[in-house]
């Protein structure tokens, strides 16, 4: 089976650049969108297993992001894991609304758990 293909959304580039590192590491395909209007260009071209989409970012939103990617049949079944600073409970009920597959506050998780959560969505043990 090829390497499963996860799409890192975040706009802070050292974190980008952390995670993608280790998702590297743990034999994923990894490919980076600093802004939520290219994620929505590269999910299209790069047809991702999972997206790693961050909340707070230029152009758009990941709660946008979110609801376009899930509202456009190419890419409305994608898991996608909201990684976010947002911790309010109205921000996971609005993401969960949008319909995302798992929400992680970035100051409660450490990258293990991260890599768990993206494991555990694709179902890999």
């Amino acid at each position: 089976m090829a390497n499963p293909k996860i799409l890192l959304v975040e706009d802070d580039e050292a974190l980008a650049q952390m995670y993608s590192m280790r998702l590297q590491a743990e034999g994923f395909d990894v490919n980076h969108a600093p802004n939520g209007e290219d994620a929505l260009s590269v999910a299209l071209k790069y047809r991702p297993d999972l997206i790693l989409l961050d909340a707070m970012m230029p152009k758009i939103s990941g709660f946008d992001v979110l609801d376009i990617l899930r509202n456009t049949p190419e890419t409305a079944n994608m898991h996608i894991i909201m990684l976010t600073a947002l911790n309010q409970p109205k921000d996971k009920e609005k993401a969960e609304a949008l319909g995302v597959d798992d929400y992680l506050v970035k100051s409660q998780v450490v990258i293990a758990d991260v890599i768990e959560r993206v494991k555990y969505h694709l179902g890999i043990s």
